[in-house]
């Protein structure tokens, strides 16, 4: 059997998917075998871009693209990597909704840079010097850099063929994808690669799982204020989004004790996953007035999927 080629791009993320996928060790080292790996930038092989481009079109039989479009670069690249690849995968939470990263999305463009160039406490920039898609050095050197733009989800730009939640995935399951892939055996395009089940599902603390009832909390805590470490924490108040979130990562935030926070994605037949969080959330609990003791909803709600939410547009 000819071997896959594959590429892979990191763009605005945090190398936490490409860490992960590299935890998948022993499964790593057989897939490769059955790979031609002809990209995997910036954080594996040194090839170019130039080199890149001059790939064939639709040579390329499965990219992932990791990390949200967040400037010119990563959206030149990502129309490269549509063109090259028979296959387009958007790998993680930030390619697939924008991610946490996606935040950014609240506040004015020229904010971002001034409060990070200029106002916080370390910095020493008296000259207010901020960064510029282009300068010339010495009247004669022609230096750019990429633009700044509000974040994106990679479908946010081209036509996406699958998608994968995770902040970053979980490297069991991406072990489970990397065999659907060797064996061919994927579901129709623009499909969640996930095994279909919510957080709720697999989560040993779940009562529903032990016999019992899952009862409403009857008051909104957070974190800080120590969940327990052997009962439903959505039950004691603490807003977990377990139910609204797919469980491919075996509910490992409940294991280390602590809610779910929705990096997953939505589970199957969720358009808006901040939507589906907050009505969810709202018939959980007992009384509706607790609704305004959420801290932080915003933040809450829309932690991973911000740039794809219906309600909240980006600022430029």
């Amino acid at each position: 059997m000819s071997k896959i080629k594959m590429a892979y791009y990191l763009a605005g993320g945090c190398a936490g998917c490409d860490t992960s996928l590299l935890d998948t060790a022993g499964k790593l080292v057989d897939f490769l075998e059955h790979v031609d790996l002809t990209f995997f930038a910036p954080t594996l092989i040194d090839v170019k871009y130039r080199d890149f481009e001059d790939i064939p079109d639709g040579s390329i039989d499965v990219g992932f693209f990791t990390g949200n479009v967040r400037n010119s670069e990563h959206e030149r690249m990502a129309r490269l990597m549509r063109r090259k690849c028979k296959t387009l995968i958007a790998f993680g939470i930030c390619a697939s909704l924008g991610g946490i990263k996606g935040l950014v999305n609240l506040f004015p463009q020229e904010e971002i840079v001034k409060k990070a160039y200029i106002e916080t406490v370390t910095t020493d920039n008296p000259e207010r010097i901020t960064p510029q898609p282009e300068y010339k050095v010495d009247g004669k050197y022609d230096l750019e850099l990429p633009k700044l733009m509000p974040a994106r989800a990679l479908d946010q730009v081209v036509e996406v063929d699958y998608y994968v939640g995770g902040c970053p995935p979980h490297y069991n399951h991406i072990k489970w994808i990397l065999e659907k892939l060797l064996n061919g055996d994927l579901p129709p395009k623009g499909s969640w690669l996930t095994m279909g089940t919510a957080v709720c599902d697999v989560c040993p603390r779940n009562p529903i799982r032990h016999g019992g009832v899952k009862k409403k909390p009857t008051e909104v805590k957070r974190t800080l204020e120590k969940p327990p470490e052997d009962a439903c924490l959505l039950e004691a108040g603490f807003l977990c989004l377990g139910p609204v979130t797919q469980g491919d990562c075996q509910a490992a935030c409940l294991k280390a004790n602590m809610p779910c926070r929705g990096c997953g994605g939505p589970i199957p037949g969720v358009s808006d996953f901040a939507v589906k969080a907050i009505s969810t959330i709202a018939t959980t609990l007992s009384d509706k007035s607790l609704l305004k003791k959420v801290p932080d909803p915003v933040r809450l709600f829309y932690r991973y999927s911000l740039p794809k939410s219906k309600l909240v547009k980006p600022r430029g």
